[in-house]
């Protein structure tokens, strides 16, 4: 090769090995253990330059649990700011990070992050870990062992733990210039080292108020840090889902001039005639200078309408009792008279898994049965969320990767707990069609609407599988208007499927077929008793699965069979029977061959033993009983006539 043109090539190389080096993106920091639920997590990327085109590039979580991808974020059209900081995290990370995902997503570790030259279209979720087009990678970890296959296959020299430093939760992982890693506290958007950031204001947006009703008009405040040296000018949007230009008036930019620290808009709601569910107004900065943060996009501010129609009952949160009527047919509840322990439990079985009379729809009706069921008693165009304890439009439902904001269909008896995942199809059939079931199908738990409830999908996920009680407590602050009726939905369950129960403490979360904790769920059904809501809850599941939950109808029934009257006759049937209960003496007691009554009875004689259990049930005419073939022992005498019910206990010698 001649020397210029070796010259010539060299200096090609050295300009594209310049150009590659200068455009190079890193993982800059990684924050997957906060305080509370995981609701800060966070990754920063950094790039050589600034205001960098993120174009090409997608990040790829794995698993350290079999090594596989569960998560592909594409970051084409992005770029970097001022400070070549790109942040990407929870919606409650300040500042708002430019993508966002829902809480508990970064998994804690063994774990990994990739930083890929590639589609995301190459990596769906449970994707082999791989270095192919590998630009950057972390391994990371909460105190766990090391992912010798994470490790090497992403080329890193070794795994970080975030809590090396016995602070993990208030701690972050952090590149370091020489490519190596501290652990120290967050500092998203902001240089790891505590340099000087090319970000001159920092800007707050708020209001007044966190709602307003529509027709309202309020200020929405844009504050800096620091009196700005120019004007800033803010171009933003406040439309969201439902909440659309037609429901408010309000400019579309602000400027915060120069020498002050803050500009204010006013937005004038519009009180039109329509019917619609809650809104939300979303301040959503889309142009903002290079030398800008914003801290808090996407602010929100609920707006309440007024035309909505709402029933005659009262929230969870603001019960009613007495208002709505069970719609249960005469005698649904007969057969379980004068039953105790065991007997009575297959009684109440026999009704509500009658495979001639019960209906199993599929997990695709769900949807149309809670928007029903669980509707909004102040708003027909709101569901009524369980555990978050407010209204969300039936609009907003989760049907596509879009989450946050969203309600989805929460399994009270989860679905890994019960072990009917994926148990009935997700298509939407109707009322009219429907599965033949009994209490073997333990599947069709999968779309039992009386243990399945409308709940904010974030909530959700953080309730995951968790036993109730000490495990799964509700949000913070909540006033528990939720708990008597996740208790009565378990105690259907364990009485509805042969497979599935309640038990006291908390059974390890992968356990199936046990849920805990009995010992709360027993105090929250008797502080929080079933209101008009869950009766009327209860009357429409039945028009769609022909089966109620006894336990709303007759709340006493969990007494005796697993609180305070456990062993004991159903004898509160009376209110519903128009049955009179009276005690009566036989003679001789104890006895050894036959006892006897003191006037003829016609009617159903039930002997139980001192467990419960039924040991003869048959017809009796006249009054003489023959015991000659029991064991010695305590026994209940019932006896059921047409009018009224005969109490009593005898020995046999």
């Amino acid at each position: 090769m001649k020397l210029p043109h070796l010259i010539s090539t060299m200096l090609m190389v050295l300009c594209i090995s310049f150009t590659i080096n200068a455009q190079t993106v890193v993982i800059n920091e990684l924050d997957a253990d906060t305080d509370g639920t995981d609701v800060l997590e966070f990754i920063e990327l950094k790039t050589t330059n600034p205001n960098q085109s993120l174009d090409g590039y997608i990040l790829v979580f794995y698993n350290g649990n079999g090594d596989l991808s569960y998560k592909t974020i594409d970051l084409n059209g992005f770029s970097t700011n001022a400070d070549g900081l790109f942040l990407l995290g929870n919606a409650g990370v300040s500042p708002t990070p430019s993508i966002t995902w829902d809480q508990n997503t970064l998994q804690n570790g063994a774990d990994a992050v990739g930083l890929y030259q590639a589609s995301a279209s190459a990596f769906p979720n449970g994707t082999a870990v791989t270095n192919t087009n590998l630009v950057d990678a972390i391994v990371y970890d909460t105190d766990d062992a090391d992912d010798t296959v994470l490790i090497s296959t992403l080329g890193v020299s070794r795994q970080v733990n975030e809590r090396e430093e016995g602070n993990g939760t208030f701690h972050s992982i952090q590149r370091n210039d020489n490519g190596t890693y501290s652990v120290k506290t967050p500092t998203p958007l902001q240089s790891n080292d505590g340099s000087t950031s090319n970000t001159d204001f920092r800007v707050t947006i708020s209001a007044p108020q966190t709602q307003y009703t529509e027709g309202a008009n309020f200020d929405i405040t844009f504050t800096s840090d620091v009196a700005v040296t120019e004007d800033i000018v803010l171009e933003f949007t406040l439309t969201l889902d439902d909440f659309t230009s037609a429901d408010f008036t309000a400019p579309s930019q602000v400027t915060i001039t120069n020498g002050s620290t803050a500009a204010t808009i006013t937005v004038n709601t519009i009180d039109d005639t329509n019917a619609e569910s809650n809104e939300d107004l979303n301040v959503n900065c889309t142009t903002v200078p290079q030398n800008v943060l914003i801290l808090n996009n996407n602010y929100k501010v609920k707006i309440n309408d007024n035309d909505a129609i709402g029933s005659s009952w009262g929230t969870p949160l603001d019960p009613t009792y007495d208002s709505v009527s069970s719609t249960a047919p005469a005698n649904y509840y007969a057969t379980l008279k004068s039953l105790a322990s065991q007997d009575l439990r297959d009684a109440i079985r026999d009704i509500i898994a009658d495979p001639n009379v019960v209906r199993a729809q599929t997990y695709g009706d769900v949807w149309d049965i809670v928007k029903e069921a669980d509707q909004d008693p102040s708003n027909e165009l709101n569901i009524w969320m369980i555990y978050s304890e407010t209204g969300r439009s039936k609009s907003l439902q989760q049907t596509g990767s879009t989450s946050t904001g969203r309600w989805n269909r929460e399994h009270i008896y989860p679905q890994s707990r019960g072990g009917y995942s994926g148990g009935t199809s997700t298509s939407a059939d109707g009322k009219d069609i429907y599965m033949t079931t009994s209490a073997d199908h333990t599947q069709h738990g999968h779309s039992d609407a009386h243990a399945l409830r409308p709940a904010d999908f974030q909530e959700n996920s953080i309730r995951s599988n968790k036993d109730f009680g000490e495990e799964y407590n509700g949000p913070a602050g909540n006033s528990g208007s939720w708990k008597g009726d996740v208790a009565r939905a378990v105690f259907f369950m364990a009485i509805r499927y042969n497979e599935l129960d309640v038990v006291s403490g908390d059974p390890s979360n992968s356990t199936v077929g046990q849920l805990g904790d009995l010992d709360s769920l027993i105090v929250w059904h008797r502080i929080d008793p079933p209101d008009d809501y869950e009766m009327n809850r209860n009357n429409v599941i039945y028009t769609w699965q022909r089966n109620r939950n006894p336990f709303i109808d007759l709340p006493d029934l969990a007494e005796y069979l697993w609180g305070n009257k456990v062993g004991e006759f159903w004898d509160s049937l009376v209110g519903i029977n128009d049955l009179e209960v009276e005690e009566f003496n036989i003679y001789p007691n104890p006895a050894t061959n036959n006892i006897n009554l003191s006037f003829d009875v016609d009617g159903e004689l039930i002997i139980l033993d001192l467990n419960g259990r039924t040991i003869t049930k048959e017809h009796l005419n006249g009054r003489q009983i023959n015991i000659s073939n029991l064991k010695s022992g305590i026994y209940y005498l019932r006896i059921i006539t047409d009018d009224k019910a005969y109490v009593s206990r005898f020995v046999k010698h």
